[in-house]
């Protein structure tokens, strides 16, 4: 769990009443986060607004990138040990097919190590079975004094 100075973020902030509380973990070698998409995140009627999509592909990517570095650091989710925090180095997000309202999407993360503070996180993001979207985020620790006040 995030410091609460870095708990802020729409997507994933725990902090963020109005947010989305994207939350990911580990399913084997890979990362999920699950969302059941609300009726107001609508794009037309019956389908899911692409700025979720996006939020949720971004979220996931620098989630992902957080876990894999504490894996490799020697500790899972469950430990006491704060999670390093990552930023968004670069996203982008190809809409696959129109996403249905209804459903609870799951993204799943690959991950691959660049650098050893940088992280590329391939996402794709299902509405049940079907794959609807998929993307790619670059990941970067975010900078000690990136939060100094």
């Amino acid at each position: 769990m995030y410091p609460d100075d870095f708990s802020w973020c729409y997507g994933c902030g725990r902090l963020n009443e109005e947010g989305h509380h994207f939350r990911t973990g580990w399913e084997g070698d890979k990362t999920v986060t699950y969302y059941e998409p609300q009726a107001d995140q609508t794009a037309i009627p019956g389908f899911v607004y692409g700025g979720l999509i996006a939020s949720m592909v971004d979220c996931h990517g620098t989630g992902s990138a957080s876990l894999a570095l504490h894996r490799k650091n020697g500790f899972e989710p469950e430990s006491a040990e704060t999670p390093p925090r990552f930023v968004t180095a670069s996203l982008s997000v190809n809409f696959l097919k129109p996403t249905p309202q209804g459903r609870r999407l799951k993204a799943v993360g690959t991950i691959e190590e660049i650098h050893p503070k940088k992280f590329k996180v391939s996402v794709e993001v299902f509405a049940d079975s079907e794959l609807c979207a998929n993307g790619e985020v670059t990941a970067v620790v975010m900078p000690a004094s990136f939060g100094a006040k």
